[in-house]
């Protein structure tokens, strides 16, 4: 819950004040010349004697020396004489004109009917008796509560809301005036409530709609939790305060006649409650079901105020607060409570059609934000359950990663990236973009993205899961297309194998600052059919960085995509050049700093982008043998092994090792029938690696006390940090890492 205290001189600019207080409320014909006289209208027949001027004429010399606040010429004059009317005192006998009051009080009313007053002197500025025409009509003003459009409207019904109307003879004319300033004020107010997307800007519209004009005071409470959509409300029923503002005075209003309030006069705005528990059968159960605005006076709203402030809060006396149930489509979903000053005029009756007006749009719009935010929430949960949670962290390459939306009301799209660890510390980079960016993309991106990573573990080459995937989007529906481009990285061989199909291609960013745009088959998209892929093997030297990303990156409707490559290029280089030649810039600064140089008119589409670090692996921390499938093969790999640890300052993992390479290449042996590779990889751990060309995983299994044998893996899993096994299109491979330092 926030408090938000409207002060005067927040509510808008001072520059704006002036031509506030100078704006007539009506359009008046051109004013006749101030030097002219005001000639006395001859006195009617039947009335002699009478040398009183009529009130036009009193009216018009006052109105003509007011200044620019006020109106002049016929129009200000006959709503002068109308106004002095209804003040003048008894006639003289045997006058039949109608006598305006003294001349001071004939000036008052020619302002009032020209616009002027303290009311239309400041347009958000609303004080109880503050409309010098006795209606509430002081005034208008061209900017509403909040300041923004169709603000103006909200406050220039300001005294028609909070007037007492004159005992005239003219009241059917002012009532009709204030009857259509509080149908202008509705208008204005449902508006800015409308103009809200999400609860909070919802909750304040109305907040700053009602006050200063309509309420000096408001509180909101909604349901907690609130109910969204057709799901059927939790018990209890709980009502939390969840905004309130009011109206403050300062000093500076005493320049348009408003003088800050009494203490006698101030609303006490203590602490309400935070937290109300609605009791059923209760008086404020009653109230809410009834789903109509009450007065505060009255003995059921007394009672359910009560029980809604909390104890030790009282609510101005008479007709000055208005309790107005929020009932969104289905069920109420909380109250509003409008309060004013006691010495401001009293709420009317038709107050309460105008509080039913706001609480009704001010409920349907929270209705619709609460499914708003539920859409949005979803949206944000299936994007971000179809993209990597977190990168992995293969050997010999480090990973960065961003996603952008195409904007925040379309927070789902196409766009995916996505690194798979494979046999032989490879690393798998993939970047995608589906067709689109709603519901139906983000969710062929999950099912092509789930394909990739299956066929990324049958260490199939690039070109074949591209294949694959076109085959696959073919299988989805018509009309399923999307870009591609798939990657191999081998750090042991620092080379890297890429495919295409159809996406941009990728930057390579060298170590003394050189980019370059590398050169692969462009190929067909992803969908399309009967085509074939093609890939491109090229180096990856240690130190440079590789950049994939998707078309809403480089292309816009304010540059073609070549333009945006180049430039992509180019802001690459210059990143590099801050680096230095014999340091890479870092990944997750290059990746911001990427993103900066999209401009305001260059997000049309949602942005997945991947940089990939090529550290590589060393040739000395790499040692590789071929084993015949032979008993005597288990021995020979525990030789091996033992010279290469001894080779790396490793003589604390012999044993370790050892143990765990006869275990395995044991295993490898039983069912190979051609040679069986070893090899060991130093980096910050210990890794080792054994295949054979048999397909068949093995599977770690519980071994009973009278077996010889099916104990190796269990082995493995209690002393290797990390184990796993691979299938590959020859065979499969076994692998387990040891930590480098005991």
């Amino acid at each position: 819950m926030t408090e938000h205290p409207t002060s005067h001189d927040g509510r808008q600019p001072r520059a704006a004040r002036p031509q506030e207080r100078s704006r007539p409320r009506q359009e008046a014909p051109p004013a006749a010349p101030a030097a002219a006289p005001a000639v006395p209208a001859p006195a009617p027949p039947g009335a002699p004697g009478c040398d009183a001027p009529s009130a036009r004429a009193r009216a018009q010399g006052p109105a003509s020396a007011a200044g620019p606040r006020a109106a002049s010429g016929p129009a200000a004059a006959d709503a002068a004489h109308g106004h002095a009317a209804a003040a003048a005192g008894p006639a003289a006998p045997g006058c039949r004109c109608e006598h305006a009051p003294d001349a001071e009080a004939a000036a008052g009313l020619a302002r009032a009917a020209g616009g002027g007053g303290p009311a239309g002197g400041r347009g958000d500025r609303v004080r109880a008796g503050a409309s010098a025409d006795g209606h509430g009509n002081g005034g208008r003003s061209g900017s509403g509560p909040a300041g923004g459009n169709g603000g103006g409207a909200v406050v220039a019904a300001a005294g028609g809301l909070g007037g007492v109307p004159a005992q005239t003879g003219h009241e059917p004319v002012g009532t009709a005036r204030r009857e259509g300033d509080r149908l202008r004020f509705v208008g204005a107010a449902t508006r800015r409530i409308a103009r809200g997307i999400d609860l909070d800007e919802i909750v304040l519209g109305l907040c700053r709609a009602t006050v200063p004009t309509f309420s000096d005071a408001i509180l909101v409470y909604l349901r907690d939790p609130l109910p969204v959509g057709d799901e059927r409300p939790v018990d209890p029923f709980v009502l939390r305060l969840r905004r309130t503002d009011r109206l403050r005075l300062t000093e500076d209003d005493s320049e348009l006649g408003l003088s800050a309030a009494a203490p006698d006069t101030d609303l006490d705005l203590g602490p309400a409650a935070e937290l109300c528990e609605v009791q059923p059968g209760g008086a404020l159960a009653e109230v809410l079901r009834g789903v109509r605005p009450v007065f505060g006076d009255s003995a059921a709203a007394r009672a359910a105020l009560h029980e809604l402030l909390g104890d030790g809060r009282s609510v101005p006396s008479g007709h000055r607060a208005i309790l107005a149930p929020l009932r969104g489509r289905r069920r109420v979903i909380g109250a509003a409570v409008f309060l004013r000053r006691p010495d401001r005029p009293a709420f009317e009756a038709n107050d309460l059609l105008v509080a039913a007006q706001l609480a009704t749009h001010t409920a349907l719009g929270i209705d619709k934000a609460v499914l708003y935010g539920r859409e949005a929430y979803i949206a944000d949960e299936l994007q971000r359950t179809m993209l990597p949670e977190n990168l992995p962290r293969p050997t010999g390459v480090k990973l960065a990663s961003r996603y952008l939306p195409a904007a925040e009301t379309a927070r789902v799209g196409g766009d995916w990236y996505d690194a798979i660890p494979l046999p032989g510390s490879r690393v798998a980079l993939v970047v995608g973009d589906v067709m689109g960016h709603s519901m139906t993309s983000a969710a062929i991106m999950g099912q092509l993205r789930t394909t990739a990573q299956t066929l990324a573990g049958l260490d199939l080459p690039p070109q074949e899961v591209l294949h694959h995937l076109d085959e696959q989007a073919q299988r989805l529906g018509e009309n399923r297309m999307a870009t591609c481009l798939y990657a191999v990285y081998d750090p042991v061989a620092h080379r890297i194998t890429i495919a295409n199909a159809g996406h941009p291609p990728p930057i390579l960013l060298h170590l003394g600052g050189r980019a370059e745009v590398l050169r692969v088959p462009p190929g067909a998209p992803i969908g399309v059919g009967g085509v074939d892929f093609e890939a491109v093997e090229l180096d990856a030297p240690a130190g440079a960085t590789l950049l994939l990303y998707t078309d809403g990156l480089v292309e816009s409707r304010l540059r073609d995509v070549w333009t945006g490559i180049e430039q992509l290029r180019e802001r690459l280089a210059a990143t590099a050049q801050l680096t230095g030649p014999d340091h890479s810039p870092p990944l997750e600064a290059l990746c911001d700093d990427v993103l900066d140089m999209l401009g305001p008119g260059d997000r049309d589409d949602d942005i997945a982008l991947l940089a990939a670090r090529f550290d590589g692996i060393a040739p000395s921390d790499v040692a590789y043998w071929f084993l015949e499938p032979e008993e005597q093969a288990p021995g020979r790999a525990r030789r091996l092994a033992r010279r290469a640890l001894a080779r790396w300052d490793l003589e604390e993992l012999s044993d370790s090792v050892e143990l765990l390479v006869s275990e395995v290449v044991t295993n490898a042996v039983r069912y190979a029938e051609r040679p069986v590779t070893l090899r060991l990889l130093r980096t910050d751990v210990l890794r080792c690696e054994v295949g054979d060309d048999s397909p068949q995983l093995p599977r770690q299994r519980r071994a009973r006390d009278t077996d010889e044998g099916g104990r190796g893996l269990f082995l493995v899993n209690r002393l290797a940090r990390r184990w796993g096994a691979t299938r590959l299109s020859t065979g499969k491979v076994v692998w387990f890492e040891l930590p480098t330092r005991v």
